[in-house]
């Protein structure tokens, strides 16, 4: 069987306790191997025909495609945004061994020893 596809999902927060809460219950749910909680940032966007600012702490969430669907379930259960920020970049490349550590952390089934 191959190996699911590795993902950088993106998504913000309006606030820094919000975006650990998500991070943590990820991680928690072996949906993401990784959630970079970054530093806030300020958005500038139109929304319903007005410009926009919002200070939000950004999400940087290492998964796989495999669990894409239910790590956007969980974004969306717990946002408080109408319409939240998520974005899956697929990964291109990058060092095989945190591949498949990613792999490794986000399977269904904890690999034995």
């Amino acid at each position: 069987m191959e190996a699911p596809q590795t993902l950088l999902i993106l998504t913000q927060l309006p606030d820094e306790t919000s975006a650990r809460l998500l991070a943590a219950s990820l991680i928690e749910a072996r949906l993401a191997a990784c959630v970079s909680v970054m530093a806030p940032c300020q958005s500038v966007y139109r929304w319903q025909g007005a410009i926009e600012t919002a200070n939000e702490v950004p999400l940087l969430i290492k998964t796989t495609s495999a669990r894409y669907a239910a790590v956007e379930a969980s974004i969306r259960a717990s946002h408080p945004y109408d319409l939240p920020e998520i974005v899956a970049l697929p990964v291109a490349a990058g060092l095989p061994g945190y591949l498949a550590w990613i792999a490794d952390e986000t399977a269904a089934e904890i690999p034995s020893c």
